[in-house]
């Protein structure tokens, strides 16, 4: 399939936004399924905060207060989410143990997730056997989750379906919205992992029926390690008691020796104490971006150069996982590449300052918005032959 001239102009928005993403000045960087370049605004901004911390201390309190806060609606106003339901966990994996150790279990109850998943949506659920719960896994259908195959694991003791809304190792994209409906109609919660997804597609919580999700920063939302974002519905809330909880975990936390153990309203019971505000500033300033560029146009560049990518693989005799269904898209192509190994493609690109990465013998590509067609040009150049 020939690609149409008016994709074309999606490349405005890279071309728009590369300048804030000093990378490029030496690389072509492919890899924000891994961990991804700071933004020279996410920079500015740590080091901006990190400035203030040395020369004012606690001067400037009520200033990182404010730019929190400023952040938590930021992440809101990109998932169609309230701000008191956004959390700030270190990570994707502690923001999913939030949700397995804050609920109450029975023996019998079981979890539904696949195979494929990766190992943060993996251990959390695997460590409540002990408490008697079955983790139930999908198998794996040629690499991929059959939608249909997962929900047909679901019981009357079925108390979650958790499952990551991108695949780390195929890129394949699940239907959040299908599964969502599928928990909501049964009272079932829905659990998603979207680190791979978040910051590349658009997620809408109350469209997607989403009660939880997390993701980890440091991927495509392009942010520092280290602190990630998790969301909690009003409903999943009801649900789940705080297991880890410090001295902002209660209302009226500045009132030091009131000892009342109210909760706070909202995901924020679930900070705890102290934040990582030098990372939640950088983060910030990278939701902003995404509000800025627009999560549509970014989404629809990201889709468009996967269709341009697997385009062009598939005419130098590569093999693109899940290429035939597009509803399955996502910012993450993955291909194999005999007779060379993954590992060896991956060698030869980087040698070239062109940087993808190798899952389970499959290479992924994973572009961000201020990519280009030039960009993937130059990796096809650079690629050995089939």
């Amino acid at each position: 399939m020939a690609l149409s001239p008016a994709c074309r102009p999606l490349d405005d928005l890279a071309l728009q936004y590369r300048q804030f993403f000093p990378v490029t000045q030496r690389y072509v960087y492919l890899n924000h399924c891994s961990v991804s370049p700071l933004s020279s605004r996410v920079y500015n901004s740590m080091v901006e905060m990190l400035h203030g911390v040395s020369h004012y201390a606690d001067r400037k309190f009520e200033e990182w207060e404010q730019t929190t806060a400023l952040a938590r609606a930021a992440a809101a106003r990109l998932v169609n989410a309230k701000p008191h339901q956004i959390a700030f966990p270190r990570n994707t994996s502690e923001g999913l143990s939030v949700v397995a150790n804050g609920l109450k279990w029975q023996p019998g109850d079981n979890i539904v997730t696949a195979t494929t998943e990766f190992p943060a949506n993996i251990y959390p659920w695997m460590r409540l056997r002990e408490y008697g719960v079955e983790l139930r896994l999908q198998g794996e259908s040629g690499g991929l989750v059959d939608t249909d195959e997962l929900l047909s694991l679901v019981d009357e003791r079925t108390r979650m379906v958790a499952i990551s809304w991108v695949q780390f190792a195929t890129g394949q994209r699940l239907d959040l919205k299908r599964i969502g409906q599928f928990c909501r109609e049964r009272g079932i919660l829905h659990v998603v992992d979207a680190v791979q997804g978040l910051g590349a597609l658009q997620m809408d919580v109350e469209r997607d029926c989403v009660d939880v999700f997390a993701a980890g920063g440091h991927k495509f939302l392009l942010g520092p390690k280290g602190l990630g974002l998790l969301y909690v519905s009003d409903h999943a809330l009801e649900k789940i008691s705080p297991v880890f909880v410090g001295w902002t975990s209660v209302k009226d936390y500045h009132d030091y020796l009131i000892h009342d153990l109210h909760y706070r309203d909202g995901a924020v019971r679930f900070e705890g104490g102290s934040l990582n505000e030098v990372g939640i500033t950088g983060l910030g300033q990278a939701l902003e971006l995404f509000l800025l560029a627009g999560p549509d146009k970014i989404e629809q560049h990201l889709l468009s150069l996967n269709l341009y990518i697997t385009q062009k693989l598939e005419e130098r005799g590569f093999r693109v996982m899940n290429s035939e269904n597009r509803q399955q898209a996502s910012a993450i192509i993955v291909f194999e590449g005999k007779p060379c190994s993954s590992e060896e493609i991956c060698r030869v690109l980087a040698s070239h300052d062109i940087i993808i990465s190798a899952r389970l013998g499959r290479v992924r590509v994973a572009p961000h918005f201020y990519n280009s067609r030039e960009d993937i040009d130059r990796m096809m150049e650079a690629l050995p032959p089939v």
